[in-house]
């Protein structure tokens, strides 16, 4: 995962103010307060959920609660890649303050759409597409398993990558997929808004920004999920704009 190790390397530290591991989001605050998923893949039974220091993860610095991305414990990844949102200082001058959905839609309107993980855009988008596949680890009625994205992803014009691939550390085999003439965007919470990610082939990041981070965390400390979730500004950062 060099992305993350190059991710870091663009990071000024802070210290940690605040962390909340919630049901399905995680938060970390230090200079700002940056979101991702909370992933639980792995068996609890064998200590895959383990936060190794939990309890004290406030007070440390951010650029170490960073390191946690490369974590095999996915909580602990998840903490990780929220703590890299935090230390990101975003050039707003480089956005869009639009919804993924509609990018995804303007660029996928009769074309073939690959979409990694299950977002509820989902049926709004094989209203506009030629076809529609979604590749999930957790598979729904009309997905497709995860396993078979080398059946579709190269077949997409357009390809959609939820951000936990960088949490559960599968996103260099799903980029390395796509096309040379696709455009890829990365999708939700847990996508860093960084320009540095388009030098791994991405086109669009669409990522949000925390505005109200007392509201977050309240919301995420009682089990949000994310159409629940207010305070949040839904920014797209394009590589056409850097």
């Amino acid at each position: 995962m060099r992305v993350l190790f190059d991710l870091l390397s663009t990071l000024e530290d802070a210290p940690v103010r605040k962390v909340c591991a919630g049901i399905f989001w995680t938060a970390v605050t230090t200079r700002a307060t940056g979101l991702a998923s909370t992933v639980r893949e792995l068996d609890e039974e064998h200590g895959g959920f383990v936060v190794a220091d939990a309890g004290t993860l406030e007070g440390k610095s951010g650029l170490e609660l960073a390191q946690l991305a490369f974590s095999e414990s996915t909580v602990e990844a998840s903490i990780g890649v929220a703590a890299i949102n935090s230390l990101l200082k975003v050039d707003e001058s480089l956005c869009r303050e639009v919804n993924a959905a509609e990018v995804i839609a303007e660029k996928g309107t009769g074309k073939y759409i690959a979409v990694v993980g299950h977002f509820p855009f989902v049926e709004k988008l094989r209203k506009v597409a030629r076809e529609v596949w979604v590749l999930e680890k957790r598979v729904r009625p009309g997905d497709l398993p995860a396993e078979r994205a080398a059946e579709f992803i190269p077949r997409a014009d357009v390809v959609a990558i939820t951000g936990t691939t960088l949490i559960n550390h599968t996103f260099d085999s799903i980029i390395g997929l796509v096309r040379n003439d696709a455009f890829v965007i990365m999708v939700g919470p847990s996508t860093p808004l960084s320009p540095l990610l388009f030098e791994y082939r991405l086109d669009a990041l669409a990522g949000s920004i925390v505005v109200d981070e007392e509201e977050v965390f309240r919301k995420i400390s009682q089990g949000a999920i994310l159409r629940q979730l207010r305070g949040l500004r839904q920014l797209v950062m394009f590589k056409e704009m850097a």
